[in-house]
Formats: C-alpha cells, structure tokens, sequence
C-alpha cells in the first residue's frame, strides 16, 4: 500500500530529479562541456587514396554569460590542438538569445576567431541569424551582413555561392559555400523583400570548372536532397541537434522532406555531416546533444603493398 509520505518521498524525488535535470541542461552542457565528434568518411565521389581533415565549427552565437569571448577563445585553442588540413565555420556566429548580459559585438568574436590556424586555411559561409541581426540588409533584401565584413576584416573568406578551388599536395578539391537559406524569412513585413532565401545552389555549383571533388558549406541542412551526387560531402549546422536530444531522437527538428535533418552521418546522394555546434539559440539549454567542434576526414589515405 502506497502511504501518504511514500507518495510524498516520490513526488520530493521526482521533483528534485527535475530541477538537477534543469541546472545541468542550463548550467553544465551549454556553458562547461565541450567535446570533438569525428567521423571518417570514404565518399564515393571522393578519392580513397586522398586524405583530408576537416575541422568544423558551427552556431557559436556569441554572448555574455552562454558563449563568452574567454570560451570562443578556448574553442580556438581545441579547433587549432587537432591540426587539421583545412578549418570551415558554418555560420551563425551572433547571439540567438535575448537571455543575455552582454551582446559580443562582431568585431570582437571575429578578432578571436582570426587566431584559428590550418595550412588550407579558414573558411566561412554565413547563418540565418547573421541576417536576422542586421536590419540594414533584412530591410533591403540584399546586401553584406555585418558579421560577413567582420570575418573578412579578420582575414577569414566568407563564401555566398561562391566556390575556390583548393589543392593540398597537388591534388585538388572544391570548396563551395552555399548561402543562406533563411536568410529573409523573418522580414516578411518589407515590401521590398521578394525572397526568403539568400541560396543560390546552381549557381554556387556552376563555379565549378572540373572534376575535382566537392565540398559543400550550407548553413542549414534542409538543402540536403537538392544536393547532387557530384557533390563528395556537404557540412552543415544550425538545428544545434535540436539542443535536446533523447535516445538519438531531436523533437524540436521536424522532418524536412521525409527526412529528420537533425543530427550526425546521413548518407543521401552525397554524404551528409551535420554538427550540433557550440552555442544555444531561443532558450539557454543542451541536454544530450554537448557543445562540439567536429572533425571530418576524408578518404583513407594511400594504399601500402
């Protein structure tokens, strides 16, 4: 028979097995842990004899006390710790919360994000909050946003259906960024606003001029089963694996063209990595799903006889 304090002692238990829950989805996986997630992959559009590392960052969103200048810089320090052929930042680099005490101006996290080092150098695309913060280009519906200019004053390239060609050893590859493609979704209310993507994927891929292999930045994953086959592998962010994440299942990322783009290895026409990145955006939590700094290599390097 259940007695009126044994109900009581439950109820206690389950509470306080809630509020633990709570601190440590608000104050311990957001703001104290940090991990690398790697994966190996062999593309089929990839040489197998051609290895390459890629160290990705994503979603950093940048503010007092969730994601301070102190933490971008030892997440600069991690990223640089595993000498990777090639660093890209997948966009989303500004606040996402209005539970802050401090906004970190661009020039500010740009200027730490300067101190990132990889010998194919760093590269970026943009997110759908470096659009959303800037009023000047949502009010337009074109133009460079300001977290673009802050990288590009820092010394890192930002890509907007672009593409460069790279080569490491003599062999060479693409780089292509894709852009944003929620870029004007929330400036409905402009009249001169007549789109809501910034993407451009045809175009981002008519750069490519021969058959080296491809590398695709899109922010947002949705692009996914657009993405042809000529396509090696496509990096992306933004769904921060849903920042909750229970037994491999991210509730707040609905499925997207029969697909749930949330998180992980996803194997389409081209391979899929998408990172669960390092900042929160709406609220301040994380459970299940760490901050992480992603490490991509392709290929499994020569074949000894």
């Amino acid at each position: 028979m259940i007695t009126r304090r044994h109900l009581i002692r439950s109820i206690g238990g389950l509470s306080a097995l809630g509020l633990s829950t709570a601190a440590y989805g608000v104050g311990v996986e957001p703001v104290l842990r940090l991990r690398v997630t790697r994966y190996h992959l062999t593309p089929r559009q990839w040489p197998a004899d051609f290895p390459l590392k890629i160290a990705v960052i994503a979603d950093i969103h940048a503010c007092d006390p969730w994601m301070s200048l102190e933490r971008i810089e030892a997440i600069v320090d991690r990223t640089n710790a595993l000498n990777a052929d090639i660093i890209v930042l997948l966009g989303d680099y500004v606040a996402g919360l209005h539970q802050v005490t401090r906004i970190i101006p661009s020039s500010e996290w740009a200027r730490v994000l300067a101190g990132l080092k990889a010998p194919l150098g760093v590269h970026a695309v943009m997110g759908n909050h470096d659009y959303w913060d800037d009023r000047t280009v949502q009010k337009a519906g074109h133009g460079t946003t300001i977290a673009h200019r802050a990288l590009e004053t820092a010394g890192i390239p930002v890509y907007e259906n672009d593409a460069v060609r790279l080569t490491k050893e003599g062999r060479p590859f693409w780089l292509a960024g894709l852009g944003d493609q929620l870029a004007f979704l929330p400036a409905r209310r402009f009249r001169s606003v007549v789109r809501f993507g910034a993407d451009d994927l045809t175009a981002t891929l008519a750069k490519v001029t021969d058959d080296a292999p491809i590398i695709l930045l899109a922010h947002e994953p949705n692009i996914a089963p657009r993405v042809p086959a000529r396509v090696a592998v496509q990096l992306s962010g933004h769904t921060h694996g849903g920042q909750i994440r229970l037994l491999g299942w991210s509730p707040a990322v609905p499925p997207q063209h029969g697909l749930r783009l949330a998180y992980g290895h996803i194997r389409l026409r081209c391979d899929v990595i998408i990172s669960g990145g390092l900042g929160c955006s709406i609220m301040p939590v994380r459970f299940g799903v760490p901050p992480e700094i992603v490490e991509v290599t392709l290929g499994r390097g020569p074949v000894v006889v």
